[in-house]
């Protein structure tokens, strides 16, 4: 983990000492102050006897987020780094600072409904040993939003994706085989990976794995560290009854960039955990799908094409 100045700004900070903390929730911040106070807010209104303290990363501390925090009758902590570190330092950093048992990665976007905390830490304290903990995503209407979790990427699912597969066949479990098939996430079951809008993890094994690996600067470190925690034994648990409703994208960059992000985490995946000759492999089919959308779909899609050489950015070896 890579060191930062920080400050500590102890919005409405308790009179008295803490009784040990159940859990830290760690919010990483960037320019939408609006919906991490009422994701915060939604943290504390739903709080069901846990012990919680909240830590919000400020990744651009000109965008009002401590102001707007400040404005609440909710306790948190801020921390500013006065950068924009990405989300894989940014949740390193406020992981340093945490005092609870578990860590809990929740997005910006993110509305705690229905004592979802409450929820999963319960869940893993009755499961312990699994090491990572999710759970279920809606939209705003309360339509399911399969992506709180996903299957683990494969020369085959990067293949479908090339020939177009996984966009006309959507949830098939054979021809879209990452987004785990028509399962509801309304079951108890393992996952290849939790994803970073919803993850609880015990501290102790947030520390065995050394966080998140801080290559990836947003996109793709959730599956790395998942890819890790499997390698040695650990089978991450999916809990139904922990819901938040996540309003995808309102958090992001444009689509275009959010594209690219998401491509350019892939690779560094494909680098890491892949054979050289694997991961040139992987990379030439994304490089193929990109193509067939950019040439179906245009718009972003093409853009994303036209900026190929920056989603492969930092790794040559693969770039031919």
């Amino acid at each position: 983990m890579t060191s930062t100045a920080t400050s500590l700004i102890p919005v409405h900070p308790p009179d008295t000492v803490e009784p040990t903390v159940d859990v830290s929730v760690i919010v990483v911040a960037f320019r939408t102050p609006d919906l991490v106070a009422r994701c915060v807010q939604s943290v504390h209104d739903q709080n069901r006897g846990l012990v919680v303290e909240v830590l919000v990363v400020e990744n651009d501390p000109q965008d009002g987020t401590a102001q707007a925090l400040a404005e609440l009758d909710a306790p948190c902590r801020v921390i500013s780094p006065g950068a924009n570190l990405g989300f894989a330092r940014a949740v390193n950093l406020a992981a340093v600072h945490a005092r609870g048992r578990y860590l809990l990665l929740l997005n910006p976007d993110a509305l705690v409904v229905d004592a979802a905390v409450d929820r999963l830490v319960e869940f893993a304290d009755r499961r312990p040993g699994h090491g990572l903990y999710g759970g279920r995503t809606v939209d705003g209407v309360g339509r399911l939003d399969p992506r709180s979790c996903w299957g683990l990427p494969t020369l085959w699912s990067t293949l479908c994706f090339a020939v177009g597969l996984s966009s006309l066949c959507k949830r098939h479990p054979l021809f879209d085989p990452e987004s785990l098939g028509r399962w509801e996430r309304d079951s108890v079951q393992t996952v290849d990976v939790v994803t970073g809008c919803l993850c609880l993890v015990p501290s102790d094994t947030w520390r065995a794995l050394g966080g998140f690996d801080e290559q990836f600067f947003v996109y793709g470190e959730d599956v790395d560290l998942a890819v890790r925690a499997r390698s040695v034994g650990f089978r991450p648990l999916l809990c139904p009854d922990a819901t938040v409703v996540h309003e995808v994208g309102r958090a992001s960059a444009t689509r275009a960039d959010k594209l690219l992000l998401l491509h350019r985490g892939k690779v560094s995946l494909f680098r890491k955990h892949w054979t050289p000759r694997r991961a040139r492999l992987g990379v030439a089919l994304l490089r193929t799908g990109v193509v067939v959308r950019g040439a179906l779909a245009g718009g972003s899609w093409r853009e994303l094409h036209r900026r190929r050489h920056d989603w492969v950015d930092g790794h040559p070896e693969l770039a031919a």
